[in-house]
């Protein structure tokens, strides 16, 4: 294997086709095309070419870039070009229009779009593994929407180029709300698909949407009725693809990338942790992807961000909201008061909690699985605007929800896995912002005080006593649906021969 500029390391995951040649292709170390290629033509391709002054950058300096950034490249590709990452937005590849002019605002490129943008552009399949809140969105949005400038393809209605699956609709909307931004540069049209909403509306924007974003089930209903035909789609993301498996979605996701076409498509994934089933899922309909860990080893203890400050408090469960009550009576009195995100556990028991924060004179509103979609987008919208200063969730917003400038996250109740946990206080310390979460741990909690050991210390966080005292076993993660019956089995274990006796 030749050296690379990066630390590559083969995968599990199927080898790569070798892909025909380009009579139109110049330098195989300068320019690649999509790996998938079974005789498609040079313009359905995209080429990439390494900026000369990114070239020009001595390899320490881009050494040192990825050692700070904890940024690792797995390739099973051992013959593929090994790019080197966009640090800088004055090395994005040429692109007609304005399409790069919105990224003044922004002072650099993440490490996730830093490292993924240059397979992107080269139409490599990517796998992009990075804590929430690090601007993966971006990642993959802005080589889609190049994507879209540079192909010369007239567009049928009701026949999207590219698909974006997410598994909330808050999230699918804050997608949409990010690509909305850039499509008017790349003449694109874009629409979000979810459920909760009639369909009539939706079906009109899909004849004109090139780019859809949706939450899997409404796409696979107007998939199933005939209102979308995803026969022509070359570009697909599967965004939080843990959670989506998790939730039981990996059957409609199957069923909606069956009928999208195999060769000239090129498929990305963006998930948190990167468990077998995930990989297992990947490796079905993705070809030789490059796996981007941004942070460390995905399959290790959840890890929190360290810019956020944890205090953990074990309380009395009946002490619980007189104790919430003080903390924000602490952060909302004055001119400029905070904002505050509140996690409980159950609906009820948010709704509970948001009377009475209510009944207490404070500005709030809520957010969970009981409210139709208008309201909760409209009370999302006011918390993100500031009418109502203090939000009350489920868990539904403990994942990819970019909301600006909250200051403090408190769990009323643990989450029911350290993971979530992690996710929760994930809303705060953004954009590289420092962040407080405060949580709640009473003795019902004691069965994950092990994991939740682990993250503090990983984080560097102060641990108190009365928590080491429910013990630092780390129990195994249960599955949704089987419990503590479930056993995550390889797949690469032979079977036992079994000989009946005559």
């Amino acid at each position: 294997m030749g050296k690379r500029n990066y630390n590559a390391e083969s995968t599990e995951l199927r080898p790569q086709k070798k892909p025909k040649s380009d009579k139109h292709s110049k330098d195989k170390k300068d320019k690649t095309i999509s790996n998938q290629d079974n005789g498609s033509s040079c313009t359905d391709q995209t080429a990439y070419s390494q900026a000369s002054a990114l070239m020009a950058l001595p390899q320490l300096e881009i050494d040192q870039y990825l050692s700070e950034k904890v940024i690792k490249f797995t390739d099973p590709a051992t013959d593929a070009p090994a790019f080197r990452p966009i640090i800088s937005f004055d090395y994005l590849p040429p692109c007609d229009g304005d399409l790069y002019e919105q990224l003044k605002s922004f002072p650099a490129p993440t490490p996730i779009q830093a490292a993924t943008w240059p397979l992107l552009f080269a139409g490599r399949d990517v796998i992009g593994i990075a804590e929430t809140g690090s601007g993966k969105t971006l990642a993959f949005g802005l080589p889609c929407l190049r994507k879209l400038i540079e192909s010369k393809h007239n567009k049928k209605p009701c026949q999207p180029t590219a698909v974006i699956i997410s598994p909330t609709r808050e999230l699918a909307m804050q997608i949409y709300d990010q690509l909305v931004k850039f499509a008017n540069v790349a003449k694109a049209g874009v629409t979000c698909i979810y459920g909760g909403v009639k369909k009539d509306d939706q079906r009109e924007a899909l004849k004109k949407a090139a780019i859809v974003v949706a939450t899997p089930g409404r796409l696979k209903d107007l998939q199933n009725d005939g209102s979308v035909d995803l026969g022509k789609v070359k570009y697909l993301v599967l965004d939080e693809a843990d959670r989506m498996l998790d939730k039981g979605f990996e059957q409609d996701i199957k069923d909606i990338i069956q009928p999208m076409p195999v060769s000239r498509r090129q498929t990305v994934m963006f998930t948190a942790t990167w468990p077998r089933s995930v990989r297992d899922l990947a490796s079905t309909f993705m070809s030789s992807p490059v796996t981007v860990t941004i942070g460390g080893d995905p399959s290790a203890d959840p890890r929190a961000n360290t810019r956020i400050k944890q205090d953990v408090e074990v309380v009395d469960p009946r002490d619980k909201e007189t104790r919430l009550i003080q903390i924000l009576n602490r952060s909302q009195r004055g001119k400029n008061p905070e904002k505050v995100l509140v996690f409980c556990l159950y609906k009820k028991e948010a709704v509970r909690v948001e009377r009475l924060i209510n009944a207490k004179g404070f500005k709030v509103a809520g957010i969970h699985g009981d409210l139709n979609q208008s309201d909760r987008f409209r009370n999302l919208e006011a918390f993100k605007t500031g009418a109502a200063t203090i939000l009350v969730a489920t868990d539904v917003a403990a994942r990819g929800l970019d909301i600006p400038a909250v200051k403090l996250v408190v769990n009323v109740t643990f989450p029911l896995t350290v993971e979530d946990y992690v996710h929760r206080i994930g809303r705060t310390g953004r954009a590289g912002a420092e962040g407080h979460a405060i949580t709640m741990f009473t003795e019902q909690d004691k069965g994950l005080s092990g994991g939740l050991i682990n993250v503090l210390k990983a984080a560097k966080q102060d641990v108190p006593e009365e928590l080491m005292k429910f013990g630092t076993t780390v129990k195994k993660k249960q599955h949704d649906a089987y419990g503590a019956f479930f056993k995550d089995i390889g797949t690469d274990k032979k079977a036992t021969k079994i000989t009946f006796d005559d």
